[in-house]
């Protein structure tokens, strides 16, 4: 199954954006089911870390499209069953690897 990349840059600050939310809302799920949680999940910290990178070099206008995977893919391939967002952040890796999907001119 191929995975579907932005069709613009708004859609994919729209997609790192969403995905700021979604780490942000796993760590408060986090701490509320686990009153006693003295640190969150070693992935939880890289993931966030990751994605602010994104975010950070979007809003200061250096981000660059690039042929490698995002810094967070090691750690999704990991715990991919623990992230329930994955999936967006697959689309995300995949619009970062090849681009946005900007139809053909004819």
């Amino acid at each position: 199954m191929s995975l579907r990349r932005a069709r613009s840059a708004e859609e994919y600050a729209e997609w790192v954006k969403q995905a700021m939310f979604e780490v942000g809302d796993l760590k408060d799920c986090l701490l509320y089911e686990a009153e006693d949680l003295q640190r969150f999940p070693a992935y939880i910290e890289p993931l966030e870390e990751g994605i602010m990178q994104i975010h950070d070099a979007m809003v200061a206008g250096s981000y660059q499209f690039g042929r490698e995977d995002l810094m967070f893919m090691e750690i999704l391939r990991l715990y991919e069953d623990r992230i329930p967002f994955h999936t967006l952040l697959k689309q995300i890796n995949e619009t970062h690897r090849r681009g946005l999907d900007v139809p053909d001119e004819v």
